[in-house]
């Protein structure tokens, strides 16, 4: 007969806490994945891709707008290496991602790290690095139990969206679209946590406005974020105080 030492209860009771703690950080990209996914697989239906090939896409790739370029572009007829050049290109951000997470999850090493690198999407990016700068301990347990969760969400969604494709020919009505613009909205607030950040937000909306309407398409995104994360960067250096040595060089 064996009995449960308080020390593995404890252990146990830690674990399910820093699940519950990812699970709830996952939560609001759970709730925008899930019709996202479901219209990327109803539109991969209509294109004519099998259900198995596309929910292994959203298991591998794991990109929402790679993939929804991949597909369109695939099925255009625009080739192997246009796609692969167009989808390299829209992920390259991902790489900036990295480099800015990097230093916090050091303790990560081998497959760990490289399962956490495979599973950064702009959501779920934007959930860590908020938590790490507020402070947030690394653990395992938590990070994986949100990133996993998000994965599972838009990998399941996909694949009932692409069982459900020739059932629904129009995703719109439903407001699925506007599933990702709120999503963004709800990972963006609490970041908004001093004037500089709020002031970025805004001018980056405002880009965006500005440069779709004068006729840019869907470049307006990324130069919008590109010009208002430019000028932040140099309002927060404009603002800093000056080092000591600098101040006495400057008196």
């Amino acid at each position: 007969m064996t009995s449960n030492s308080p020390t593995s209860e404890s252990a146990r009771s830690g674990q399910a806490s820093a699940f519950r703690l990812g699970a709830s950080r996952s939560l609001p990209i759970v709730l925008g994945y899930a019709p996202v996914a479901f219209a990327f697989g109803v539109l991969t239906s209509q294109a004519g891709m099998p259900v198995s090939l596309a929910t292994a896409m959203s298991l591998i790739v794991f990109s929402g707008s790679g993939q929804f370029i991949a597909v369109a572009m695939w099925f255009s007829g625009a080739g192997y290496v246009a796609t692969a050049a167009a989808v390299f290109v829209t992920n390259l951000r991902y790489l900036l991602m990295s480099m800015a997470l990097a230093p916090h999850v050091s303790a990560l090493r081998g497959l760990q790290r490289l399962c956490f690198g495979w599973q950064i999407t702009d959501e779920l990016f934007a959930v860590h690095i908020t938590a790490f700068r507020q402070g947030w301990q690394i653990n395992r347990t938590a990070i994986f139990s949100a990133t996993f969760l998000a994965q599972a969400s838009w990998t399941i969604g996909t694949m009932i969206g692409a069982l459900c494709g020739s059932i629904v020919t129009d995703v719109k009505p439903l407001g699925l679209d506007f599933a990702l613009s709120s999503m963004f909205l709800a990972l963006l607030i609490p970041q908004c946590t001093d004037r500089l950040h709020i002031l970025t937000a805004l001018l980056a909306a405002i880009f965006s406005v500005s440069l779709r309407a004068a006729g840019l398409g869907s470049w307006n995104v990324v130069l919008a974020s590109v010009l208002a994360a430019g000028i932040g960067t140099l309002l927060s250096i404009r603002t800093q105080p000056l080092p000591p040595a600098r101040r006495e060089e400057k008196a």
